[in-house]
């Protein structure tokens, strides 16, 4: 039985990762801006707690004792919200003394097959890129300053099967691919067999 801390975990991708380790049996701390509108997650394996993952004290105060952190929080606006992030998850795990991040990325920063990114494809919507490359400000950062920390960016190939159940079953696939799809459900998967057991080491890993 492992213990992870979940930040981001009342997002649709971190519900499903806390789910998951419920699953498999470890201890959970779920992290979010309210536990009262969480209270669903919480169980005898399940502790929710206040925090933000911009700031590098909560980060370090609630990851303390965990075998690994797992990073599914995002907002819209302000886009340095990922960088900003980053920052304080390289600073705060480093204190907690947690040396593995598995983060939840976007299929946009990933290459085609062509080798350019996604969202630098001529057809690619110009009001998701304020998101985008703040989302590629946070992956730049784990890149360049992340020092010792051992983290994966894990990004579904294409999109979310936002309908799609647990299968049970997913591939690792070698470039971003806008048809492919994957489940919340086994997404998570991919999220806690990276935190158990890691295989992927300061890489964007695509998942289908």
């Amino acid at each position: 039985m492992g213990k992870f801390v979940v930040f981001g975990a009342g997002g649709r991708a971190g519900s499903q990762a806390v789910a998951e380790a419920r699953r498999r049996g470890h201890q959970v701390t779920a992290v979010v801006r309210d536990p009262s509108r969480h209270g669903g997650l919480a169980d005898d394996s399940v502790r929710i707690a206040a925090g933000d993952v911009t700031d590098a004290a909560d980060v370090a105060a609630l990851a303390a004792g965990h075998d690994a952190a797992i990073h599914a929080a995002a907002v819209i606006q302000p886009t340095e919200f990922f960088a900003n992030g980053a920052r304080a998850l390289i600073k705060g795990l480093r204190e907690a003394g947690v040396e593995r991040l598995v983060a939840v990325g976007l299929a946009s920063l990933l290459p085609g097959s062509d080798g350019a990114r996604l969202m630098d494809m001529p057809d690619f919507p110009a009001e998701f890129r304020p998101f985008c490359l703040g989302h590629a400000e946070g992956l730049e950062v784990l890149r360049v300053e992340s020092g010792a920390l051992d983290w994966v960016y894990v990004s579904p190939s294409g999109d979310f099967d936002h309908q799609g159940e647990r299968t049970g079953h997913y591939e690792i696939r070698e470039h971003g691919d806008p048809a492919a799809r994957i489940s919340y459900a086994d997404f998570a998967l991919v999220l806690l067999d990276e935190a158990e057991t890691p295989r992927n080491h300061r890489s964007h890993l695509a998942v289908s």
